[in-house]
Protein backbone atom coordinates (compact mmCIF):
# COMPACT_ATOMS: atom_id res chain seq x y z
CA UNK A 1 0.00 0.00 0.00
CA UNK A 2 1.43 3.39 -1.01
CA UNK A 3 2.20 6.07 1.56
CA UNK A 4 -0.44 8.35 0.06
CA UNK A 5 -3.18 5.69 0.31
CA UNK A 6 -2.17 4.85 3.88
CA UNK A 7 -2.12 8.55 4.77
CA UNK A 8 -5.58 9.01 3.26
CA UNK A 9 -6.94 6.18 5.43
CA UNK A 10 -5.41 7.63 8.58
CA UNK A 11 -6.81 11.10 7.84
CA UNK A 12 -10.23 9.54 7.19
CA UNK A 13 -10.03 7.95 10.64
CA UNK A 14 -9.30 11.40 12.05
CA UNK A 15 -12.25 12.90 10.17
CA UNK A 16 -14.57 10.28 11.70
CA UNK A 17 -13.68 11.64 15.13
CA UNK A 18 -14.49 15.24 14.23
CA UNK A 19 -17.72 17.13 13.58
CA UNK A 20 -18.79 18.85 10.37
CA UNK A 21 -17.19 22.29 10.24
CA UNK A 22 -14.40 21.39 12.66
CA UNK A 23 -10.83 22.10 11.56
CA UNK A 24 -8.26 19.34 11.18
CA UNK A 25 -4.75 19.92 12.58
CA UNK A 26 -2.29 21.93 10.51
CA UNK A 27 -0.24 20.18 7.84
CA UNK A 28 2.92 20.74 9.88
CA UNK A 29 1.39 19.08 12.95
CA UNK A 30 -0.25 16.24 11.02
CA UNK A 31 2.87 15.37 9.04
CA UNK A 32 4.80 15.17 12.32
CA UNK A 33 2.18 13.03 14.06
CA UNK A 34 1.88 10.66 11.09
CA UNK A 35 5.61 10.54 10.41
CA UNK A 36 5.30 11.46 6.74
CA UNK A 37 6.46 14.26 4.51
CA UNK A 38 4.24 17.29 4.00
CA UNK A 39 4.28 16.57 0.27
CA UNK A 40 2.69 13.13 0.82
CA UNK A 41 0.21 14.56 3.30
CA UNK A 42 -0.79 17.39 0.97
CA UNK A 43 -1.43 14.92 -1.87
CA UNK A 44 -3.71 12.86 0.39
CA UNK A 45 -5.53 15.99 1.59
CA UNK A 46 -5.98 17.12 -2.02
CA UNK A 47 -7.72 13.80 -2.76
CA UNK A 48 -10.00 14.18 0.26
CA UNK A 49 -10.90 17.74 -0.72
CA UNK A 50 -11.69 16.59 -4.26
CA UNK A 51 -13.84 13.73 -2.90
CA UNK A 52 -15.77 16.11 -0.65
CA UNK A 53 -14.58 14.97 2.77
CA UNK A 54 -12.68 18.19 3.46
CA UNK A 55 -12.86 21.81 2.36
CA UNK A 56 -10.13 24.41 2.38
CA UNK A 57 -10.91 27.96 3.49
CA UNK A 58 -8.36 30.51 2.36
CA UNK A 59 -6.48 31.89 5.33
CA UNK A 60 -8.35 29.70 7.83
CA UNK A 61 -7.30 26.10 7.28
CA UNK A 62 -8.87 22.80 6.27
CA UNK A 63 -12.25 21.75 7.67
CA UNK A 64 -14.49 18.69 7.74
CA UNK A 65 -17.19 19.21 5.12
CA UNK A 66 -20.79 18.07 4.89
CA UNK A 67 -20.84 14.44 3.70
CA UNK A 68 -21.84 13.93 0.09
CA UNK A 69 -25.07 12.10 -0.64
CA UNK A 70 -24.45 8.87 -2.53
CA UNK A 71 -26.96 9.02 -5.36
CA UNK A 72 -27.88 5.60 -6.70
CA UNK A 73 -28.61 5.57 -10.43
CA UNK A 74 -32.15 4.27 -10.01
CA UNK A 75 -35.63 5.56 -10.75
CA UNK A 76 -36.64 6.82 -7.30
CA UNK A 77 -38.07 10.17 -6.32
CA UNK A 78 -36.03 12.85 -4.61
CA UNK A 79 -38.49 12.81 -1.69
CA UNK A 80 -38.29 9.04 -1.30
CA UNK A 81 -34.51 9.07 -1.52
CA UNK A 82 -34.19 11.72 1.19
CA UNK A 83 -36.62 9.88 3.46
CA UNK A 84 -34.51 6.72 3.16
CA UNK A 85 -31.54 8.72 4.37
CA UNK A 86 -33.39 10.07 7.38
CA UNK A 87 -33.59 13.57 5.90
CA UNK A 88 -36.64 15.76 5.45
CA UNK A 89 -37.32 16.48 1.78
CA UNK A 90 -38.85 19.78 0.78
CA UNK A 91 -39.30 22.07 -2.20
CA UNK A 92 -39.96 25.67 -3.15
CA UNK A 93 -41.84 26.39 -6.35
CA UNK A 94 -40.09 29.17 -8.25
CA UNK A 95 -42.21 29.15 -11.39
CA UNK A 96 -45.45 27.48 -12.54
CA UNK A 97 -47.02 28.41 -15.86
CA UNK A 98 -48.55 26.99 -19.02
CA UNK A 99 -46.76 27.55 -22.31
CA UNK A 100 -46.19 26.10 -25.79
CA UNK A 101 -43.92 23.07 -25.88
CA UNK A 102 -41.61 24.42 -28.57
CA UNK A 103 -39.37 22.26 -30.73
CA UNK A 104 -36.98 20.78 -28.14
CA UNK A 105 -39.52 20.02 -25.42
CA UNK A 106 -41.99 18.81 -28.04
CA UNK A 107 -39.45 16.26 -29.29
CA UNK A 108 -38.71 15.11 -25.74
CA UNK A 109 -42.41 14.65 -24.93
CA UNK A 110 -43.37 13.37 -28.39
CA UNK A 111 -45.93 16.15 -28.85
CA UNK A 112 -46.39 18.97 -31.36
CA UNK A 113 -44.37 22.16 -30.77
CA UNK A 114 -47.72 23.96 -30.53
CA UNK A 115 -48.98 21.67 -27.75
CA UNK A 116 -49.58 23.22 -24.35
CA UNK A 117 -47.32 22.08 -21.54
CA UNK A 118 -46.98 23.02 -17.90
CA UNK A 119 -43.54 24.35 -16.94
CA UNK A 120 -42.51 23.89 -13.31
CA UNK A 121 -39.31 25.17 -11.70
CA UNK A 122 -38.60 23.95 -8.18
CA UNK A 123 -35.77 24.22 -5.70
CA UNK A 124 -35.37 20.87 -3.95
CA UNK A 125 -34.35 20.87 -0.29
CA UNK A 126 -32.98 18.33 2.18
CA UNK A 127 -33.33 19.31 5.85
CA UNK A 128 -33.95 22.84 4.58
CA UNK A 129 -30.72 23.02 2.56
CA UNK A 130 -30.87 23.55 -1.23
CA UNK A 131 -29.75 20.44 -3.09
CA UNK A 132 -31.05 20.69 -6.65
CA UNK A 133 -32.79 22.98 -9.09
CA UNK A 134 -35.19 21.32 -11.51
CA UNK A 135 -37.26 22.40 -14.48
CA UNK A 136 -40.11 20.06 -15.45
CA UNK A 137 -42.32 20.01 -18.53
CA UNK A 138 -45.55 18.00 -18.50
CA UNK A 139 -48.36 17.91 -21.10
CA UNK A 140 -51.01 20.33 -19.81
CA UNK A 141 -53.87 17.89 -20.36
CA UNK A 142 -52.16 15.47 -17.98
CA UNK A 143 -52.22 17.80 -14.96
CA UNK A 144 -55.37 19.97 -15.05
CA UNK A 145 -55.68 22.24 -12.03
CA UNK A 146 -52.08 21.80 -10.95
CA UNK A 147 -51.24 24.46 -8.34
CA UNK A 148 -48.34 25.65 -6.22
CA UNK A 149 -50.14 24.32 -3.16
CA UNK A 150 -50.17 20.79 -4.60
CA UNK A 151 -46.50 21.00 -5.55
CA UNK A 152 -45.17 22.44 -2.31
CA UNK A 153 -43.02 19.91 -0.43
CA UNK A 154 -44.48 17.03 -2.46
CA UNK A 155 -43.00 14.28 -4.61
CA UNK A 156 -44.09 14.99 -8.17
CA UNK A 157 -44.33 11.26 -8.95
CA UNK A 158 -46.54 10.65 -5.92
CA UNK A 159 -48.63 13.67 -6.92
CA UNK A 160 -49.04 12.35 -10.47
CA UNK A 161 -50.23 8.99 -9.19
CA UNK A 162 -52.50 10.25 -6.40
CA UNK A 163 -54.13 13.23 -8.13
CA UNK A 164 -54.02 12.27 -11.81
CA UNK A 165 -53.72 8.49 -11.93
CA UNK A 166 -50.43 8.63 -13.83
CA UNK A 167 -47.85 6.01 -12.80
CA UNK A 168 -44.26 6.39 -13.92
CA UNK A 169 -42.79 3.04 -14.91
CA UNK A 170 -39.48 3.83 -16.62
CA UNK A 171 -37.17 6.63 -17.65
CA UNK A 172 -34.15 7.52 -19.75
CA UNK A 173 -31.64 10.00 -18.43
CA UNK A 174 -28.34 11.55 -19.45
CA UNK A 175 -25.83 13.06 -17.03
CA UNK A 176 -23.07 15.56 -17.66
CA UNK A 177 -20.82 17.75 -15.52
CA UNK A 178 -21.35 21.49 -15.61
CA UNK A 179 -20.94 24.62 -13.51
CA UNK A 180 -23.55 26.92 -12.02
CA UNK A 181 -24.43 30.28 -13.51
CA UNK A 182 -25.24 33.39 -11.46
CA UNK A 183 -28.94 32.60 -10.88
CA UNK A 184 -28.32 28.93 -10.14
CA UNK A 185 -25.52 29.78 -7.72
CA UNK A 186 -27.77 32.18 -5.82
CA UNK A 187 -30.64 29.70 -5.57
CA UNK A 188 -28.43 26.78 -4.54
CA UNK A 189 -26.35 28.86 -2.14
CA UNK A 190 -23.00 28.05 -3.76
CA UNK A 191 -20.23 30.21 -5.29
CA UNK A 192 -20.48 31.21 -8.95
CA UNK A 193 -19.26 28.51 -11.36
CA UNK A 194 -19.46 25.77 -8.72
CA UNK A 195 -19.32 22.18 -10.06
CA UNK A 196 -22.69 20.55 -10.61
CA UNK A 197 -24.36 17.55 -12.28
CA UNK A 198 -26.89 18.24 -15.03
CA UNK A 199 -29.53 15.55 -15.57
CA UNK A 200 -31.94 15.43 -18.49
CA UNK A 201 -34.66 12.83 -18.17
CA UNK A 202 -37.80 11.67 -19.94
CA UNK A 203 -40.21 9.49 -17.96
CA UNK A 204 -42.81 7.08 -19.32
CA UNK A 205 -45.83 5.09 -18.23
CA UNK A 206 -46.01 1.31 -18.56
CA UNK A 207 -47.75 1.79 -21.93
CA UNK A 208 -44.76 3.79 -23.20
CA UNK A 209 -46.35 7.24 -23.14
CA UNK A 210 -43.90 10.03 -22.31
CA UNK A 211 -45.38 12.21 -19.55
CA UNK A 212 -42.42 14.21 -18.27
CA UNK A 213 -39.27 15.93 -19.45
CA UNK A 214 -37.05 17.35 -16.71
CA UNK A 215 -33.68 19.07 -16.42
CA UNK A 216 -32.21 18.83 -12.92
CA UNK A 217 -29.11 20.60 -11.65
CA UNK A 218 -27.58 18.87 -8.61
CA UNK A 219 -24.89 20.42 -6.43
CA UNK A 220 -21.56 18.79 -7.15
CA UNK A 221 -20.28 19.46 -3.64
CA UNK A 222 -23.09 17.45 -2.02
CA UNK A 223 -23.58 14.57 -4.46
CA UNK A 224 -21.62 11.65 -5.77
CA UNK A 225 -23.06 9.18 -8.28
CA UNK A 226 -23.13 5.45 -7.59
CA UNK A 227 -23.95 2.73 -10.14
CA UNK A 228 -24.07 -1.03 -9.76
CA UNK A 229 -22.19 -2.62 -12.66
CA UNK A 230 -22.54 -6.06 -14.20
CA UNK A 231 -20.63 -7.81 -16.95
CA UNK A 232 -22.47 -8.29 -20.24
CA UNK A 233 -22.57 -11.90 -21.47
CA UNK A 234 -23.58 -11.24 -25.07
CA UNK A 235 -20.02 -11.05 -26.38
CA UNK A 236 -17.36 -13.69 -26.99
CA UNK A 237 -15.34 -14.61 -23.92
CA UNK A 238 -12.13 -13.40 -25.58
CA UNK A 239 -13.54 -9.91 -26.07
CA UNK A 240 -12.89 -7.15 -23.59
CA UNK A 241 -15.65 -7.09 -20.93
CA UNK A 242 -18.29 -4.38 -21.21
CA UNK A 243 -19.81 -2.89 -18.09
CA UNK A 244 -23.56 -2.42 -18.05
CA UNK A 245 -25.25 0.05 -15.73
CA UNK A 246 -24.52 3.34 -17.43
CA UNK A 247 -26.17 6.41 -15.97
CA UNK A 248 -29.45 6.43 -17.83
CA UNK A 249 -32.09 6.35 -15.07
CA UNK A 250 -31.52 8.40 -11.96
CA UNK A 251 -33.20 10.33 -9.14
CA UNK A 252 -36.54 11.93 -9.89
CA UNK A 253 -38.30 14.98 -8.51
Amino acid sequence: MSKQVLTRQRVLELIDQLHVGEAIPSERRLSGELGISRLTLRAALDDLVRDGYLERRHGSGTFVSEPKIAQQLTLTSFSEDMRRRGMTAGSRTIELRETHAGAAVGRALNVSPDSRVVLIRRLRLADGEPMALETLHVPADRVPGLSRELLENASFYELLEKEYGVVIASGMQSIEPTVTNEEESELLGVPLHSPAFLFERTSRTASGETVEFVRSLYRGDRYRLVAELSQRRDRPVAAAPSLAGAAVAEPTP
